[in-house]
């Protein structure tokens, strides 16, 4: 008797990860506002009844799957064990690329959602910009780690300008491309925020 209540669960799960992973498409295509229900019964085979069971509204679909998404992306922020400062940032550089290689519908709908301006705001971008805030703060704890030199206000400046370079990194491979080798650029990336906070460290005292 106890496996029905399992299996029950089981196929619960399954069927939520189905409807998550067909409203991650629909939303990396046609944005928040083009994403409805509707379609993502459509797209992942299940009833509406059923996404509804597991889901209140749209609104708490959209931000399920950035919640989702989030811890695959946080870890690639965090700072890898072994070798001098430079070797360490290098490595995240490279985990950060991959993980944006493998689910970059993640940050694709979140920045979408980030840049729109309604009157409400939904649930899905506010769940976005707290993951963003949460990246900010695991690339400042790395900075201490890294930089101890750095104030809090160097901290804020180094870790702001890492998130921003992984963003346009993102933007300038989703309009290249293939031309554009995420792997190379985030390389390249590493290097410049490296340069950013011995800058940084030297004008903690001005």
């Amino acid at each position: 008797m106890a496996q029905a209540p399992r299996k029950a669960r089981s196929n619960g799960e399954a069927s939520k990860a189905k409807i998550l992973d067909a409203a991650t498409e629909i939303a990396s295509e046609r944005g928040y506002d083009g994403t409805s229900i509707a379609q993502v019964s459509k797209r992942c085979g299940l009833p509406a009844s059923s996404i509804y069971w597991h889901f209140a509204d749209k609104d708490d679909l959209i931000a399920a799957v950035i919640e989702r998404s989030f811890g695959r992306w946080l870890t690639a922020w965090s700072v890898p064990d072994g070798g001098d400062a430079r070797q360490r940032v290098s490595q995240m550089s490279a985990r950060v690329a991959e993980a944006l290689r493998e689910s970059p519908d993640f940050l694709r709908l979140g920045l979408m959602l980030a840049l729109e301006r309604r009157p409400v705001e939904p649930r899905a971008r506010e769940m976005y910009l707290k993951v963003r805030a949460e990246a900010h703060q695991a690339i400042r704890d790395a900075a201490i780690e890294l930089a101890p030199g750095l104030d809090d206000r160097g901290l804020d400046r180094l870790a702001t300008y890492a998130m921003a370079g992984a963003d346009g990194l993102f933007v300038a491979k989703e309009i290249g491309g293939d031309d554009v080798d995420l792997p190379v650029m985030f390389g390249l990336h590493a290097s410049a925020v490296m340069a950013v906070a011995a800058e940084l460290v030297g004008g903690a005292g001005e």
